[in-house]
């Protein structure tokens, strides 16, 4: 069976699914348009699949931001697969790679994709650089906890940035869930620590944590998440039970370099890939996969609340190769028929 049927029969008869891969269909819509375009260009001047074709595929996945050993393994593992498998044909090979790059995403260690919600009060607590969406992604993780049923609180603990508090605040109302707040300029985790009391009291299901994101002065915020960790975990055991990692598609490697400085400060449970729909560069999930070894568990993939989806490797690769999947398909069904 091929990938787009393998996919296909996972989603028939499941609106919820079949929506959440139209998602990452119109989501990923600038990578596939430079991606599928060029894999095309590939296909429609190599009939044959040698080591030529190889060669300029190479070129393709790392100008998408796939990562270098992600690359080299998946070319080495397709040389092994076309061999395998006899194929001849560069008409066949998307449905190989699409395969490949699931495979080569989910090997290595297990990891959870899904959140980590206790059994009672569970906390979130959500890191990363100003400017790459944290605080609107608070409010669409808020809203899609509510939507199944969750209460939720939010904690306003970035209080350096102008306006973080505010933009915060606006969410809350917007999802309809209240946000413990200080002063501009309190201590961090002096919010922290009214935030868990508060939840505790009301009794809420999820507590979810701004934090403040300067990296210019990294020592200064090392401390600043120890000590929230700190104040956090000393009030609920065990706690935060989810330290994600928002990082900005659109900035490529320099997201990587973020990512390596908050995995030293603090221990990321999960990431989450915004503005991914504003990317050329979507390659870039299989590079963090590859490279840092923590799961991505959401992705922006627009503007809407409900754009934020939680992480699926076959979705997102179908995302990346859907066009030429569908007619790879097609031609797949039509020689069937002969």
């Amino acid at each position: 069976m091929s990938f787009f049927k393998r996919l296909k029969s996972r989603f028939t008869g499941n609106e919820e699914a079949e929506q959440s891969t139209e998602k990452y269909k119109e989501g990923l819509t600038k990578t596939r348009t430079g991606f599928t375009s060029k894999i095309n260009d590939l296909v429609a001047r190599y009939r044959k699949v040698d080591e030529d074709f190889f060669e300029e595929l190479e070129e393709v996945l790392l100008q998408a931001d796939v990562g270098f050993e992600t690359v080299m393994e998946l070319i080495d593992q397709l040389r092994y697969e076309v061999q395998r498998q006899n194929v001849k044909d560069t008409s066949q090979i998307l449905s190989v790679i699409s395969e490949k790059l699931v495979e080569i995403y989910e090997s290595g260690e297990e990891q959870m994709h899904e959140l980590q919600l206790d059994n009672e009060l569970s906390v979130i607590l959500f890191v990363g650089v100003n400017g790459v969406g944290k605080t609107t992604t608070i409010g669409k993780l808020a809203h899609r906890l509510k939507s199944e049923g969750k209460t939720v609180l939010l904690a306003a603990g970035d209080t350096f940035r102008a306006g973080a508090i505010e933009q915060l605040d606006v969410w809350g109302q917007r999802v309809g869930v209240d946000v413990i707040k200080q002063s501009a300029g309190s201590d961090p985790a002096a919010v922290m620590y009214d935030a868990v009391r508060a939840a505790k009291s009301r009794g809420v299901d999820v507590l979810i944590c701004d934090t403040a994101g300067r990296l210019q002065n990294k020592v200064n915020l090392m401390s600043e998440l120890e000590k929230v960790h700190r104040v956090i975990s000393r009030e609920i055991p065990g706690a935060p039970h989810e330290v994600l990692l928002a990082l900005d598609a659109t900035t490529g490697q320099n997201a990587m370099i973020q990512a390596q400085t908050f995995k030293e400060a603090t221990n990321v449970t999960g990431i989450v890939l915004t503005k991914l729909d504003g990317t050329a560069k979507g390659g870039i999930v299989l590079a963090i996969r590859r490279k840092l070894d923590i799961p991505v568990k959401f992705v922006g993939l627009g503007e809407q609340m409900e754009d934020l989806q939680p992480f699926d490797p076959e979705k997102y690769v179908y995302g990346l190769f859907a066009d030429g999947l569908l007619l790879e398909d097609k031609k797949e069904d039509e020689e069937a028929d002969k």
